[in-house]
């Protein structure tokens, strides 16, 4: 790739400062391998962010790195060419034609044949090329009722009206998978889960018959029985476990019943029968080895649910009238119960217990497992016609895009032509009374901002939003007009985005470059108007604040005492007034006399040169910063990786950024009723000072 002998003629074209090769026949794409990468216009650039196709250029990016980088494009060249039997169809209208697709090779024939089928399914005439838009509809192009290479089976792909109950049956329980025609449906692997689930919940099923005697002590009362006792078994073992440390150390027992401190939040507040703080106590006093009580002495809060216990559960397990309950029962209460309790949480988690007992023994004993895993089969042996219909689009994709890419890519053609705008285009930003055309999406302005001045362009950061739409960030680059003090946060706009679409655009950050030379001319005294102004504007707010303070202060005391003028003070003040003054018109004297001096014919001369020698510095800094503006660094800031200097000159700038301007032939009336009164002294003034100029030259020539 580094070498420069090629066979093919190369024609290059010199646009930016730099040549860029044309690319413009099918020789240009064949041999497009050859071209040294030196004299590519850039070497990689980003899947996103662009006005071009994302799919497009998601098929090229082989390694999914959200690059495109010289080897991605030349392979997809060379595929693209290798596809058609006639390569300058690359050139072409968008639309493929289905005579155009060569069947050279096995990959060609596949493809060739899916686009017969794409035409037959969609009825498009033979004569008519196939668009992107038509490989798009799955929905028509993989129909439900035929095998389509997903290995997704919807319930149309079988008439079995029993298989199709089974299919629904195993979306509605498993979840669907999503087929390429647009439905749900199911796979191999939502199939083998079905079916072990429903061999779970049979062997769930079968475990209650072979051991109902042990699950179930209370026979068909066993189930309510159990529920009435995980509502208190917590509790019921709390307390036992208080009496056994009161057995096992007598101290414990004051500190295992409820200090009597309690009670004394109780006192004085109604209190329910089921309060949260009374069910928070022992269900009866902590004593060494004493039995719960069921009766008397129970805590007021679980008296219900302890009855409850007593006659669904004690009462028909130990078979006496139980009073009280001392632990070795109790133990042996559990212990009856935890059959039937460890049966429920063995219980398979799956919505397959919906479809009833009856039912998964039909399924279990059907053969609808072995068929829906030959539908399976059957569908992924169909995926030949599903890769071809890939590569299909594919190439429909490239022969429509991917010659706009080249030429944003090997070179700037587009940018610099002006017949198209080139992919890196976003938009054109509208911004007191100018259009932007070099405006760029950026993901990161901060990021972006740090590299972006490098480029030598006054760039304007907008954020932009659109109801409906996410907020999106934008550069522009001014690159024409003038731009001294014009740009600053807050300012509003609004910008078109490439469909058209407006979007209400606010500055949020300017870099300030020089835009013209005749900008730089005048820059020094626009700076210097700006900087007497400034100074003025202080001035007279301090003069302000110091007389509202002075007013305020008098207010507050009106009592006080004037204080005496002190005349020596403002002496002082007269003399350096003074003396200021004469230094001024003594400068201005001499100034006026070296004027005088000179020929008339050489004083206009020098005052240009004094202008020129004030600006030139400043139009210096202008020449060298445009002669440096390009637009690479821009691209760089946004994941580009640009091989060459792309300028952007003067005559370019003009063209990249328009002014306002009234259209040919238009009428202007001049007759402004809000203009200015013009002072009737302005003229006699004027003419008075030219006649004294007059005078002081004929006195200083001629007497």
């Amino acid at each position: 790739m580094t070498n420069n002998t090629t066979s093919h003629q190369w024609r290059f074209f010199r646009s930016g400062g730099f040549d860029q090769v044309s690319i413009e026949t099918a020789a240009d794409l064949l041999h497009l391998g050859e071209l040294n990468p030196k004299l590519w216009t850039v070497l990689n650039c980003p899947t996103t962010g662009l006005e071009f196709d994302e799919r497009t250029l998601a098929l090229m990016d082989n390694d999914g790195d959200g690059q495109i980088r010289v080897p991605e494009i030349l392979s997809a060249v060379s595929w693209s060419c290798q596809r058609l039997t006639d390569a300058s169809l690359m050139f072409a209208q968008p639309g493929l034609p289905l005579a155009s697709i060569s069947k050279a090779d096995a990959e060609g024939e596949g493809i060739y044949h899916a686009a017969e089928k794409v035409m037959a399914y969609l009825q498009i005439p033979a004569e008519q090329p196939i668009q992107v838009t038509d490989l798009t509809n799955t929905s028509q192009l993989f129909s439900p009722n035929h095998c389509n290479g997903d290995g997704v089976i919807m319930p149309e792909l079988t008439p079995d009206a029993a298989l199709q109950q089974c299919i629904a049956e195993i979306i509605s329980t498993q979840g669907g998978v999503a087929d390429r025609s647009g439905g749900m449906g199911v796979t191999q692997d939502t199939v083998t889960s079905f079916w072990a689930q429903l061999q779970a919940v049979q062997d769930w099923h079968a475990a209650y018959t072979n051991e109902q005697g042990l699950l179930c002590p209370l026979a068909e009362n066993t189930a309510a029985a159990v529920a009435v006792f995980e509502q208190v078994q917590a509790k019921i073992d709390d307390y036992f476990v208080r009496c056994q440390l009161a057995a096992f150390d007598g101290r414990a027992s004051d500190n295992l019943n409820p200090l009597t401190s309690m009670y004394d939040g109780l006192a004085n507040r109604v209190i329910a029968e089921q309060d949260s703080d009374i069910a928070s106590l022992p269900l009866s006093e902590i004593a060494a080895d004493r039995a719960l009580p069921l009766v008397d002495g129970i805590n007021p809060a679980w008296q219900t649910q302890i009855a409850a216990l007593t006659s669904s559960v004690l009462q028909p397990l130990l078979g006496d009238d139980y009073a009280e309950l001392n632990h070795a029962d109790w133990r042996k209460v559990s212990a009856q119960l935890a059959a039937w309790r460890n049966w429920q949480a063995a219980r398979p988690a799956t919505a397959v217990h919906d479809l009833g007992l009856d039912r998964i023994n039909e399924l279990l004993a059907s053969d609808f497992k072995a068929q829906l895993e030959q539908l399976i089969a059957d569908d992924l042996a169909a995926s030949t016609f599903a890769d071809n219909l890939l590569a299909l689009e594919k190439l429909t994709r490239y022969q429509q895009n991917l010659v706009t890419l080249l030429r944003n890519f090997v070179t700037f053609s587009d940018f610099y032509h002006g017949d198209s705008k080139a992919i890196f285009q976003a938009g054109t930003l509208y911004l007191d009374q100018r259009s932007c055309e070099l405006v760029m999406r950026v993901a990161d302005p901060a990021r972006h901002a740090s590299m972006a001045p490098f480029s030598g362009c006054y760039l304007v950061y907008c954020t932009c939003v659109r109801q409906g739409e996410k907020p999106i960030n934008i550069v522009a680059a001014l690159t024409n007009g003038d731009v001294d003090e014009l740009m600053v946060p807050g300012r509003n706009g609004i910008f078109y985005d490439r469909q058209g679409r407006d979007w209400r655009a606010s500055v949020t950050k300017v870099v300030a470059q020089p835009v013209s030379i005749p900008q730089a001319f005048w820059s020094p005294y626009r700076r210097m108007a700006a900087f007497i102004e400034s100074q003025v504007q202080k001035f007279a707010a301090s003069r302000d604040k110091d007389i509202e303070s002075k007013t305020n202060s008098g207010a507050a005391s009106p009592t006080a005492v004037a204080s005496s003028f002190d005349i020596a003070k403002f002496a002082g003040i007269f003399a350096a007034i003074g003396l200021a003054l004469g230094a001024l018109g003594t400068a201005l004297a001499a100034v006026v006399a070296g004027l005088f001096s000179l020929v008339w014919w050489q004083v206009p001369i020098v005052l240009a040169a004094v202008m020129l020698l004030i600006s030139t510095p400043s139009m210096i800094l202008a020449y060298l910063t445009l002669r440096r503006r390009n637009v690479g660094p821009l691209l760089d800031a946004n994941g580009w990786a640009v091989n060459t200097r792309a300028k952007i000159n003067v005559p370019f700038g003009a063209a990249l950024t328009g002014v306002a301007k009234l259209p040919a032939g238009a009428k202007r009336s001049l007759n402004d009723p809000y203009a200015e009164k013009r002072s009737p002294w302005r003229l006699p003034i004027l003419l008075l000072c030219l006649a004294g100029a007059a005078w002081l030259g004929w006195w200083h020539f001629f007497s």
